[in-house]
């Protein structure tokens, strides 16, 4: 039995759930594949604000990759590469996501969970989670392309403790090293989570995606070129400044409609 890819919406807040009951929501490879098409989905769709990312229940975001099926999917070199590529492109859909993402965290957040929560914009994070990558122990090395994600979030010296010890990390530790964004309590992190997706939705859409994109491109070292300077004031054509600017001189909330 396979698990499943939930999606459900409220307002302008997609929720994707990972499911895979009693394995903690491990990540089969229909899993993948249909993150990735959920994903590619919600980025296009105009009259949403934000995503939330989570695992069924409470005991996990997802406990890594669903072990099981790899003497089946993964034991040749030609179905390891096909099989990985999917994961590749799952991660990165999730991370070239249009929308701001978050990844509600609770319980087990392990090696192909934690690749996911890595791909997010931010983490908000239960007291009682747990983060990392023992795959040490099952003698197989992470994928580069699954690597990337977690080596742009928290750096090699972190990235490297994580897979070399394989040691799995509180959310206290998590937070520290830059793999949580905000840790909450239990009983805290679910409301928490939909309250940063509503913070979000009451700014104009159109800068969070903006932000999202300004922030990746920064990361690259080429310089910016003159048109892309330019282009970094878009926003100036659109209805959202204008009543944004109309809504600060009114002392009214804005009413953003993302154009």
């Amino acid at each position: 039995m396979t698990g499943s890819v939930l999606c459900t919406r409220a307002d302008a807040v997609a929720t994707v759930t990972l499911a895979n009951p009693g394995k903690l929501n491990a990540i089969d490879l229909a899993m993948w594949q249909r993150l990735a098409e959920i994903i590619h989905e919600l980025s296009e769709d105009g009259q949403l604000r934000c995503v939330i990312l989570r695992g069924d229940g409470d005991q996990a975001f997802a406990a890594g990759g669903d072990i099981e099926e790899f003497l089946s999917r993964r034991d040749t070199l030609e179905r390891a590469m096909a099989y990985h590529a999917q994961v590749g492109e799952a991660l990165q859909a999730v991370f070239d996501c249009r929308l701001p993402t978050i990844a509600l965290v609770q319980g087990a957040c392990i090696g192909g969970g934690l690749e996911i929560a890595a791909q997010c914009d931010l983490r908000i994070c239960a007291e009682s989670s747990r983060f990392g990558a023992p795959i040490k122990q099952l003698g197989f090395s992470m994928y580069p392309g699954e690597l990337a994600g977690l080596l742009r979030l928290v750096g090699s010296a972190t990235v490297l403790e994580l897979l070399l010890e394989g040691r799995i990390l509180g959310a206290p530790e998590a937070l520290a090293k830059g793999l949580a964004t905000r840790v909450v309590a239990d009983s805290e992190v679910v409301d928490e989570a939909y309250a940063s997706a509503r913070r979000i939705c009451d700014g104009a859409p159109l800068v969070a995606r903006w932000h999202k994109q300004w922030v990746r491109r920064l990361q690259n070292e080429v310089p910016l070129a003159a048109q892309e300077l330019r282009a970094s004031f878009a926003f100036l054509e659109t209805d959202d400044y204008r009543e944004g600017l109309s809504a600060f001189l009114g002392k009214r909330k804005p009413a953003f409609r993302g154009r």
